[in-house]
């Protein structure tokens, strides 16, 4: 398999990359919980989203293309592909597939266990913050006129199942996983974990979140192709972002 951008060899400290990761999303979260406690016009999943294009994703993308202009010359996104490897599509989708499959196990077990072990967490933090920002009280949300549901339904599912998971693979599995390449087998490990700790949003998953990413993410290190990560991670986003859209609309 032919190399797509060799290895520059420009190691980060860790403590560099532990900012990296949660200076962009503290940003991101504390400017969700601001505003949502300002405002309440749209439903706090458009807010969320529309922040996290305004604010998360632009940062991440910055801090690629900036890479690329010190290690290559030009702004590109090269840096997020060093040391990659050309894989066949086939081999990809299959890779992905099989992951997704290993996911849903993970959701049904691991997944399940941890939402009964964190359910006193999830009672005292509903106490704290207004049911605005809970993303699963459906009838809640319902209360919003319908176009604005639809809208925040596309804009949503666009940047959940696409945008979102192929910046952040490009960022964690990409850029992020090159700079501490220096831990080898750890350091795909090492990235899932921050990967999982950076979800501010979404506190009382972490469990979940390794379980699921870190064997994509370590075959994807094995392999050298972050596009087993970015289909995984869409398929996973793709679900989740169904089974939302779905209950949203549900006819009671």
């Amino acid at each position: 398999m032919k190399t797509l951008v060799e290895n520059k060899n420009d190691n980060l400290p860790l403590i560099k990359v532990i900012f990296l990761v949660f200076a962009p999303t503290i940003v991101l979260t504390a400017s969700y919980i601001l505003l949502g406690q300002m405002q309440k016009t749209i439903p706090s999943l458009l807010l969320f989203y529309l922040l996290a294009t305004l604010i998360l994703f632009p940062i991440e993308l910055a801090i690629i293309f900036n890479a690329s202009k010190k290690e290559f010359g030009t702004y590109s996104l090269k840096s997020a592909f060093i040391n990659q490897k050309k894989t066949n599509w086939k081999k990809i989708l299959t890779y992905a597939a099989l992951l997704f499959g290993f996911a849903g196990i993970v959701s049904a077990t691991v997944g399940a266990f941890e939402n009964w072990i964190t359910t006193p967490i999830s009672n005292k933090l509903a106490q704290i913050f207004p049911t605005y920002f809970d993303w699963n009280n459906f009838e809640y949300i319902r209360q919003y006129p319908k176009n604005m549901l639809i809208f925040t339904c596309v804009f949503y599912g666009i940047f959940n199942i696409l945008v979102g998971p192929v910046i952040e693979e490009l960022y964690f599995r990409g850029y992020l996983t090159s700079k501490i390449s220096r831990f080898g087998k750890w350091s795909p490990v090492i990235i899932t974990v921050l990967f999982s700790l950076y979800h501010l949003w979404l506190p009382l998953q972490n469990i979940f979140r390794i379980c699921a990413f870190l064997p994509a993410s370590y075959i994807a290190w094995k392999e050298k192709n972050i596009y087993i990560c970015i289909v995984f991670h869409c398929l996973c986003n793709l679900i989740s972002s169904i089974g939302f859209i779905v209950t949203v609309f549900a006819v009671k």
